[in-house]
């Protein structure tokens, strides 16, 4: 790898020992990605929170932590302050509803800590899957290192910042030094097309594009695709949904919808000189395919959880539940969960929603999820959610049942207590 003279400096240690660290991690990362060499980032998003296992395992103070879990170095030094801008992602724990969620209270006290240290050396608290809601706002051609799929594919191809889907000692690395390796989809021509994806039916509905993402990452894998025939203007909701999807039935980090997204506003342009692209058509078949893919784990149409929120819901998420659920009660034995970022918790309780969502017995959340956090209320068998990403993870990470429909399902089922809903 071709290093700069201040990037030989901070291999060699003139920038002191975990800049050295992380910047070895980072040529070693580079090597092998066949990377010829790094650029500058100035924004970071990745994940740092250690709990209590972590901190015994370290067996030393929390720069030891830091520079075991997250810099693949033994320690034995100081961490400095971020070098670039950079914010912490969904995390384990709501530090609100940490009780509610089955937390152990020094499990708590530990995350406490941790999101304590990170503050104090420059991560912004963001806790959350989704920091363009809250304000990291990637511009286009900017060059980022950012973990957690569905925001990469979002700011890939809806805002046109370039990065690729980083790993915990990446995305450390790269806070400490601002640079990350120069490959993937920080190459314009890695950003191209392959995959034509043709939609002949309508998609409408948060819950017609979490299907269309799905069925899209399954054909696409880890390429990038373009989808045409979408006849209606998507919002930030649908298309949060739509990559979430994809980037969970497949390894998709980019996707192209001519005239909607940043760097295409042609089929032409999306596809630019490359070779013809594999065409597949999306229909009312592989939209059913889709659904039942995503409801093949339950049988059971007695609901226990109902989950609403991942990726973490915008506000006028929160407020569409809010209005769905009217005046109506949440069933004896059934929870409703919406989770959110912790920003948006604190306008969603300005604005009502917090206790008209109490006041129907369901309960706001923010900085994790079930699928991160691990937990669900004890007991819980079958859970309902309009996730298409959540519906394909958490049966297995939790081994229950899952079902898939829309926002409105979903709240139905939160009130009835029963599953009710069906592909029409």
């Amino acid at each position: 790898m071709n290093l700069t003279d201040d990037e030989q400096r901070m291999l060699d240690g003139g920038d002191g020992p975990a800049v050295a660290a992380a910047m070895d991690l980072l040529v070693r990362y580079g090597d092998v990605l066949g990377a010829e060499r790094l650029v500058d980032t100035d924004n970071v998003c990745g994940a740092n929170i250690f709990n209590a296992a972590q901190r015994r395992l370290a067996g030393g103070t929390a720069d030891d932590v830091f520079a075991q879990i997250s810099l693949d170095s033994p320690g034995g030094f100081e961490i400095p302050r971020m070098r670039a801008h950079s914010c912490q992602l969904i995390a384990p724990m709501d530090t609100v509803e940490w009780k509610t969620q089955g937390t152990p209270e020094p499990v708590h006290d530990a995350i406490v800590d941790s999101e304590s240290y990170s503050g104090r050396h420059g991560i912004n608290l963001m806790n959350t899957c989704t920091p363009y809601q809250v304000g990291n706002v990637p511009a286009r051609g900017e060059h980022c290192a950012w973990m957690e799929s569905s925001a990469v594919i979002y700011i890939n191809s809806i805002l046109g910042a370039m990065t690729n889907v980083e790993g915990r000692e990446s995305a450390a690395a790269a806070m400490i030094t601002g640079k990350i390796p120069y490959w993937g989809y920080h190459l314009p021509e890695n950003r191209r097309a392959t995959v034509h994806v043709e939609v002949d039916v309508d998609v409408e509905t948060n819950r017609d594009w979490g299907l269309l993402g799905y069925a899209v990452g399954k054909v696409a894998g880890e390429t990038v695709p373009v989808i045409t025939g979408i006849r209606s203007q998507p919002n930030l909701v649908k298309l949060k949904h739509f990559g979430a999807a994809a980037a969970t039935s497949g390894g998709v980090e980019m996707y192209h919808i001519p005239g909607v997204t940043a760097e295409a506003q042609t089929l032409e342009q999306a596809l630019g000189d490359g070779e013809k692209p594999l065409s597949v058509r999306y229909g009312k078949d592989e939209k059913a395919a889709a659904y039942a893919r995503l409801n093949v784990t339950a049988d059971d149409s007695d609901v226990d959880l109902v989950m609403i929120g991942c990726p973490h819901a915008s506000l006028d998420q929160i407020r569409d539940v809010c209005d769905l659920l009217g005046d109506r009660k949440v069933a004896p034995g059934t929870a409703l969960w919406v989770f959110t970022p912790r920003a948006i918790r604190l306008m969603a309780e300005s604005s009502g929603y917090g206790d008209r969502l109490r006041a129907a017995g369901g309960v706001l959340m923010s900085d994790t999820c079930p699928a991160i956090g691990r937990f669900v209320p004890d007991g819980t068998r079958v859970i309902v959610t309009d996730s298409a990403k959540q519906a394909h993870y958490l049966p297995a990470i939790m081994k229950v049942q899952g079902w898939f429909g829309d926002t409105a399902e979903c709240v139905d089922a939160a009130v009835t207590g029963r599953w009710r809903g069906a592909l029409s």
